[in-house]
């Protein structure tokens, strides 16, 4: 089964993210930010990442600058999904595989993940 990790520091966020993947078929792990996402990372191996931008300790451009940096993972796909910060993302295809707006359409972000994981 596909492993996705959902980091975001809003947990109805991440549990809507988490419903929908699992409906989808796929395995769904969470973390409220981006240093614990690190640490799910290691532990799970997932084959994609959907983060947030803005969290507590470590936000989602440190998280992929972070994972970027590890040769054990610098290949997976990263999901940006931000409100204010979109643009950021935008500027940085560097980490960033996919960039959605949030409030989010569920269902463009699943297409998007099929898509992802799909180049792979």
């Amino acid at each position: 089964m596909t492993t996705i990790l959902v980091v975001d520091d809003e947990y109805l966020i991440a549990d809507i993210l988490s419903f929908a993947l699992e409906d989808e078929g796929y395995m769904v792990v969470t973390a409220s930010n981006g240093r614990k996402g690190l640490e799910v990372l290691d532990r799970e191996r997932p084959a994609l990442i959907i983060t947030d931008y803005m969290m507590p300790v470590m936000d989602g451009e440190e998280f992929a600058t972070a994972i970027r940096a590890l040769p054990s993972a610098n290949q997976l796909p990263i999901i940006l999904i931000s409100g204010a910060q979109a643009h950021i993302g935008i500027e940085r295809s560097d980490l960033f595989d996919a960039v959605l707006a949030k409030p989010f359409n569920i269902d463009l972000i699943i297409a998007e993940v099929k898509k992802l994981l799909a180049a792979d």
